[in-house]
C-alpha cells in the first residue's frame, strides 16, 4: 500500500464507519483505503483532541493535513469555531467534505499540497502531521506555519517519542516556544508558538 499522503486512482474504494463520542457528543465518521488509521480514530489523534478541548479555543482553526477529517470535525463541532481542513490526499478530502456534511458542522474543505493553496491566517493550525513524509519536508511544513499564523497564534500537534519527538522539540525551538503539554503511551502533545 502506498502512503497515505500520495494519491493513489488504483486503490480499490471500501468505505466505512465508525463512531466516537467526546464530551457527550457522538460522531461519526466514514473511511477508506488510502487514509490514515482507516478503521477507527488513532490513540494519537485522540489524545490530542482531548487535550485541544480542554483549552480555550477561539478564532479560526486550520486542521493540516486532515485526512478523512477528525481533528477538523470535532472542533468545529465542540469549540463552534470554523475550521478550514486542508490535505493533499484527494480520497482524504472526499472523506472529509462527507464527513462534515453528516456531522453538520462549519468545516471548508481544501485540496492542498501543505500551504500551497492556502491564501489565509490562523489562530490556531491543529495536526497530527504526516511523519512518514520524512523529516526534511516535516520540517519545511512545520517552519513554514509560522507564515499561516496570526499574532499569538499557536500550532499544536502530536508526534511519538518513537518517531523522533524529542529531537523535534529541541530542533522546533530556534523557531518557536515549544511546550510539552502532555505525554501518554509514548505519544507527545506538542504546542508551538512564534517567538
Amino acid at each position: 500500500m502506498g502512503h497515505y499522503f500520495v494519491n493513489d486512482d488504483n486503490l480499490k474504494s471500501e468505505i466505512r464507519e465508525f463512531k466516537i463520542n467526546f464530551l457527550n457528543q457522538d460522531f461519526v465518521f466514514k473511511t477508506d483505503n488510502g487514509v490514515f488509521s482507516k478503521g477507527e480514530l488513532d490513540y494519537g489523534t485522540y489524545l490530542l483532541l482531548t487535550t485541544v478541548l480542554n483549552l480555550d479555543i477561539k478564532g479560526k482553526v486550520l486542521d493540516l493535513g486532515c485526512g478523512y477529517g477528525a481533528i477538523g470535525v470535532v472542533i468545529s463541532k465542540l469549540k463552534n469555531t470554523k475550521v478550514t481542513m486542508v490535505d493533499v490526499n484527494k480520497r482524504a478530502v472526499h472523506l472529509s467534505k462527507m464527513n462534515v456534511s453528516d456531522n453538520k458542522c462549519d468545516c471548508l474543505v481544501i485540496n492542498s499540497d501543505g500551504y500551497l493553496n492556502v491564501s489565509d491566517k490562523f489562530d490556531y493550525i491543529i495536526t497530527n502531521p504526516p511523519i512518514r513524509v520524512g523529516k526534511t519536508k516535516l520540517y519545511e511544513l512545520m517552519i513554514d506555519s509560522k507564515n499561516y499564523l496570526n499574532e499569538n497564534g499557536v500550532i499544536y500537534l502530536v508526534i511519538r517519542k518513537e518517531q523522533g519527538a524529542k529531537s523535534f522539540i529541541k530542533d522546533m525551538s530556534e523557531y518557536y516556544n515549544v511546550n510539552v503539554l502532555e505525554k501518554s503511551k509514548g505519544f507527545y502533545i506538542i504546542s508551538l508558538k512564534c517567538c
